[in-house]
């Protein structure tokens, strides 16, 4: 996280625009792999923020390796999220009002391992068995893919 890093020094913990990428990865039963948070114990999507000169793509396949180990043969843009909901008050302080591309991916490989640094743990649930304690940012994501999915 170079780029925010770099830019959180000269802004402080004030609210920033934050650009970045998810990733859904779905298994043979189609669940999707969450991964339980350090930062705020909470379970989100693997993802994070672009740094300068990638792009989405880049962003979502580097990140879902960085924290889960898997390598994704093919992505499928799911959705652009943003606005108030996407809004996110970090527990350290940092704000930001995020803009997320999520993507799907169906097509990986590699063992499934968390970075200890950012993931306590990783799962694949079922969209009707989704744990409670859902990252706020992630939220909106999830409930828009169960609506277009439950049943399918």
């Amino acid at each position: 996280m170079g780029y925010i890093k770099e830019l959180r020094k000269l802004v402080g913990s004030r609210p920033i625009i934050m650009v970045g990428a998810s990733v859904m990865v779905l298994d043979s039963k189609s669940r999707i792999l969450l991964q339980l948070r350090t930062d705020n114990n909470c379970w989100g999507l693997p993802g994070g923020s672009m740094e300068l000169g990638e792009s989405l793509e880049d962003v979502a396949m580097r990140e879902l390796h960085e924290e889960t180990n898997l390598i994704a043969n093919e992505l499928s843009l799911f959705n652009v999220y943003s606005g108030k909901e996407l809004y996110y008050r970090y527990p350290h302080g940092d704000e930001v009002y995020n803009v997320v591309a999520t993507f799907i991916c169906k097509n990986y490989n590699g063992e499934l391992m968390a970075d200890k640094n950012e993931v306590s743990s990783l799962e694949f649930f079922s969209i009707d068995d989704l744990p409670s304690n859902i990252s706020p940012p992630e939220l909106p994501i999830l409930t828009d893919y169960i609506q277009n999915h439950r049943g399918k």
